[in-house]
């Protein structure tokens, strides 16, 4: 381990959950891509799917930048729920969670895969339920009511 230290691997950790939410949506991207490859079921063309789906993936990867952004420039000095509110997390709490589930949508809307769709819609439902609560309860534990007046400021 460098600096000689070791790691608890009980221990809390934002970053192992975004691990895990990270992997349960390529999971069920995989699902959809392969349900589409094998089953080709198609949304009606129509000349908008397209130029939308690539719109959503651009909005996505442009709301995944900002995000990335935005957190490597988190202050922890003097902390308030202002120090939490920088870039899109103003706006939102998981810019990185929407981004994800933006570009995938898109993914799915441009490439008329109706199943990377509903798999990506599935997809959020599972890491708003699961992983979002895991991740919220680690930082109102690190950051307190800091953490905690933000949560109740910014509500998607």
């Amino acid at each position: 381990m460098y600096g000689g230290g070791t790691k608890d691997p009980n221990r809390k950790s934002v970053h192992r959950v975004l691990v895990h939410s990270y992997f349960t949506t390529l999971i069920f991207f995989l699902i959809g891509a392969g349900l589409d490859i094998f089953l080709g079921l198609k949304i009606p063309d129509t000349a908008i799917i397209a130029p939308a789906g690539l719109g959503f993936l651009t909005a996505g990867t442009a709301l995944i930048v900002w995000a990335q952004y935005a957190s490597h420039h988190f202050v922890k000095d003097n902390l308030s729920h202002e120090n939490f509110r920088r870039g899109p997390y103003r706006y939102t709490r998981n810019p990185t969670y929407w981004g994800l589930f933006l570009v995938l949508l898109g993914f799915g809307l441009a490439w008329n895969a109706v199943f990377v769709i509903v798999f990506t819609i599935i997809s959020l439902f599972v890491t708003k339920t699961i992983f979002l609560k895991q991740e919220e309860a680690i930082l109102e534990e690190k950051y307190g009511d800091a953490y905690m007046e933000y949560k109740k400021s910014v509500h998607i």
